[in-house]
C-alpha cells in the first residue's frame, strides 16, 4: 500500500496556559486524505491543537509545518457572526477578501439604480482574481445546505447557525478541513448529511466530536491527548478503543511496579542511624530520581457520579390521553396517548423543530394541551436538565451555585463539603471558587449535572445532556443512568447514547405525528425506521392544521384568540405573497426587454468604435441586468414555494 504524503507535521510542540501545560513536546504527522479524529477529556487541549494546526494560535515551543499551497479551513465550535449580515454575506466571507467583493457586487446589483462605475470596478477585481465561478460556488453551497441567501443571520436558530458555519468553512474548497464539535446543535438528519459530506470530501479531515457513532463511521486515524501527551493511532475508532485499553493496562501495571519500588526505597532511606551511616550514595541519588519521576506523573481524577433517587414514585408517572398541542397554526403534538411508568427510560428523537421540547413542557406541566388530558403521578421529585444552560448565572461562583450559599450539601443522607463534591466532577478548588463565566462549554454542562444530582429525584428529565461532554464523561453518565432506579425522559441526538441508555423511543415524525417504539435507536433503524427533516410534508401533503374555523375574539379564551390572530396574520401573508407573485413576471418582462435591447446594440459593428470606457459601461449594464433577472427568477421560485405552503390546507 503506497504511503500517503505528509500534509501536517508538528515537531516538539508545547503550549501552556499559565503554569498548566496543555501540550508537552507533541509530535504528530498526518497524511494526505486522512480522516483523523482528536479525542481526549474536556480541557485536555483538543481545541487548542486544532487552533494550532489552523494557524489561529502559536505554540510556546516547537514547529508546525503545513504543506505549502494547501488551503486550511476551520469550523469553530462556537462560530461568531455579525448578526446583522445576510446568510449570503457570511458564506461569501469564507472565500476571503474576494468573497466580500462578490457580496458587495450582489448588494449593488439589487439596488434600483446601481452605480455602473462601481460595478465595473468590482468586476475588474473579480477578473484579476480569476474568480469567475466563485458566485456559482456560493449559490451551490447555499442550495446544498438549504440556506436562504437573504435571511438575516440573527434570525437563525442554533441548528441553522451551525449549517451556516459549515457552508462558510467549506465554500472555499479547502484541502484540509478542521471541524470542532461539528454535530453540536444538529439534529439526526443533519448529522447523517454531514457524515455523508465528510465521507465524500477528497481532502484531509481533522475533527473533534463526542459523537461516538460519527467516530466509528468516519475516522481512519485517532489522535489521543492524555495529560499533555499526543499520540497518533493509525486505526479506526473501535480498534483504537481496544488498543488504548490494552496500553492503559500495561501503563497501570508499570506504574504499580514503579510505586512499589519507590515505597521500598523510601522505607530504606528512613532506616535507623546505622543504616544511614552505611547507605549507598548512588542509591540515594537513584531515590531522588524516582521521586522526581513520580512528581512528573499527572494524575487526572475520575468523574464520580451519584444521584439520590429519593422516595419511590407511584407506579404511573404520567398518562397522556389524546393530547394535542399547536401554536400559530403549527401542529406539534397530535392526538397522543402515552403512559410512562416508574422505571421507564424513554428517549425522544426527531429533527429540530418537531416538538420534542414542547412535549417536555407538557410533560412537566409548564404548558397545557389544546385538547386531551394529562394525568400526573404521585410522590414525584423531578430534576430537569436544560440544554440552554438558562439556570446558570455567569457572574455567580461555581461553589455558590452548587451550595446555594452553603458550604455543605446533603447527598444520600451524608453531609459533603461543596468543594469536595465538585472534585467528583473534576473541578479543582480554584475552579470551584471561580466564576461560572470562566468555564468552558463542557465544564458548564458538568456543573449543571453536578447541581442536578444534588437534589433527590425519582424522575430525571434530560434535554440534550451530552453536548460538549468528553467521551469518558458520557460513558460514566451512561453507567449512572443504567444503575438509576427512577424514571428517565431523555432528549438527545447522540445515537450511541440513546442505544446505551433508553429502553423505548418516542419518534417525532413531524406535523404532530409521534409514535412509540420499543428498544434503542439502532433497534428502530434496523426495523426500517427513518427520520425526515422537520420541514418535510405531512403524509396528506399538508403542513397546516385542518378543520380550523373563525372565532369571535371577544368570546374566545386567550389561547384561542392567539390562534385566531395567528390565522389572521397567515392570511395577510398569503395575500402579500399573491401580489408579489403577480408583480414579478411583469418586472421580469421589462428587464429582459432591456437586456435584449442592449445585446442588440452590442451586436452592431459601430459599437466597437466607441471608447473602451463606454464599452465597459455597456457590458456592466448588461451584466447588472442578467444578475437582476436571475435574482428575480430565484425570488419568483421562492415566492411560489412560500405561497404554495401558505395556501396548503
Amino acid at each position: 500500500m503506497p504511503r500517503m504524503n505528509t500534509v501536517i507535521n508538528l515537531q516538539n510542540v508545547s503550549i501552556a496556559y499559565g503554569s498548566e501545560a496543555v501540550l508537552h513536546e507533541a509530535n504528530l504527522v498526518i497524511g494526505q486524505g486522512s480522516r483523523c479524529c482528536i479525542t481526549g477529556y474536556n480541557g485536555s487541549g483538543k481545541s487548542t491543537l486544532l487552533a494550532i494546526i489552523a494557524g489561529h494560535r502559536s505554540p510556546d515551543e516547537g514547529v508546525v509545518t503545513i504543506t505549502s499551497g494547501l488551503k486550511v479551513s476551520l469550523l469553530a465550535q462556537t462560530p461568531s457572526f455579525d448578526l446583522t449580515e445576510t446568510v449570503y454575506d457570511v458564506v461569501a466571507a469564507g472565500l476571503g477578501p474576494i468573497g466580500v467583493v462578490l457580496a458587495t457586487q450582489r448588494r449593488l446589483y439589487a439596488t434600483p439604480n446601481p452605480d455602473i462605475d462601481a460595478l465595473a470596478a468590482l468586476q475588474a477585481q473579480l477578473d484579476r482574481a480569476e474568480a469567475w465561478d466563485f458566485g456559482a460556488r456560493i449559490e451551490a453551497m447555499l442550495q446544498r445546505l438549504e440556506l436562504a441567501p437573504d435571511q438575516i443571520v440573527g434570525s437563525l436558530s442554533g441548528g441553522w447557525l451551525k449549517r451556516l458555519a459549515i457552508a462558510q468553512s467549506l465554500v472555499g474548497a479547502p484541502d484540509i478541513w478542521l471541524l470542532d464539535e461539528p454535530t453540536n446543535h444538529l439534529d439526526i438528519p443533519a448529522i447523517d448529511w454531514l457524515t455523508s459530506e465528510l465521507k465524500l470530501f477528497k481532502g484531509t479531515v481533522i475533527f473533534i466530536t463526542h459523537d461516538r457513532m460519527l467516530m466509528s463511521e468516519l475516522a481512519t486515524a485517532m489522535v489521543d491527548i492524555d495529560r499533555g501527551r499526543v499520540k497518533l493511532w493509525s486505526c479506526s475508532y473501535d480498534e483504537f478503543l481496544r488498543r488504548r485499553e490494552a496500553e492503559r493496562e500495561t501503563i497501570a501495571e508499570a506504574e504499580k511496579q514503579f510505586d512499589a519500588k519507590l515505597a521500598e526505597e523510601e522505607a530504606w532511606i528512613r532506616q535507623g542511624i546505622k543504616a544511614r551511616r552505611t547507605r549507598n550514595e548512588g542509591r540515594v541519588r537513584a531515590l531522588e530520581q524516582l521521586r522526581s519521576e513520580r512528581a512528573k506523573r499527572v494524575v487526572r481524577g475520575a468523574l464520580k457520579l451519584e444521584i439520590d433517587t429519593g422516595e419511590k414514585s407511584g407506579k404511573v408517572v404520567r398518562a397522556l390521553e389524546h393530547v394535542s398541542y399547536s401554536v400559530a397554526g403549527l401542529q406539534l403534538v397530535k392526538d397522543l396517548s402515552w403512559i410512562v411508568q416508574r422505571g421507564d427510560r424513554v428517549g425522544l428523537v426527531g429533527p429540530n423543530g418537531a416538538g420534542k421540547s414542547t412535549l417536555i413542557k407538557l410533560f412537566l406541566g409548564d404548558i397545557t394541551p389544546n385538547s386531551g388530558l394529562i394525568k400526573f403521578g404521585t410522590k414525584l421529585d423531578v430534576a430537569y436538565f436544560d440544554q440552554g444552560r438558562a439556570a446558570l448565572d455567569p457572574n455567580a461562583s461555581v461553589a455558590d451555585y452548587i451550595g446555594d450559599g452553603r458550604d455543605f450539601i446533603e447527598l444520600n443522607g451524608q453531609s459533603i463539603h461543596v468543594v469536595s463534591y465538585l472534585k467528583r466532577f473534576l473541578f479543582d478548588s480554584v475552579q470551584a471558587r471561580g466564576k461560572i463565566r470562566t468555564l468552558s462549554g463542557g465544564q458548564q454542562n458538568r456543573l449543571l449535572l453536578a447541581q442536578l444530582f444534588t437534589q433527590p429525584a425519582n424522575l430525571l428529565v434530560l434535554d440534550e445532556p451530552t453536548n460538549d461532554l468528553d467521551v469518558e464523561s458520557l460513558e460514566l453518565l451512561e453507567e449512572l443512568l443504567l444503575d438509576y432506579t427512577g424514571t428517565v425522559l431523555l432528549v438527545s441526538h447522540d445515537r450511541r447514547f440513546l442505544d446505551q441508555v433508553v429502553t423505548s423511543l418516542l419518534v417525532f415524525k413531524g406535523h404532530g405525528e409521534i409514535e412509540e417504539q420499543v428498544g434503542g435507536f439502532s433497534d428502530w433503524i434496523a426495523r426500517g425506521g427513518e427520520l425526515h427533516p422537520a420541514n418535510a410534508k405531512a403524509p396528506d401533503g399538508s403542513d397546516r392544521i385542518k378543520g380550523e374555523t373563525e372565532v369571535n375574539v371577544a368570546d374566545a379564551p386567550i389561547e384561542e384568540a392567539a390562534r385566531y390572530e395567528a390565522r389572521k396574520q397567515a392570511k395577510s401573508e398569503q395575500r402579500r405573497l399573491q401580489r408579489q407573485a403577480e408583480q414579478i413576471p411583469v418586472e421580469l418582462q421589462r428587464l429582459e426587454s432591456e437586456e435584449t435591447a442592449i445585446m442588440a446594440m452590442v451586436s452592431q459593428p459601430d459599437f466597437f468604435n466607441q471608447s473602451e470606457s463606454e464599452q465597459r459601461k455597456t457590458y456592466a449594464a448588461a451584466q447588472a441586468l442578467r444578475t437582476q433577472i436571475q435574482a428575480l427568477y430565484d425570488e419568483w421560485a421562492a415566492v411560489e414555494a412560500a405561497l404554495e405552503a401558505a395556501t396548503r390546507d
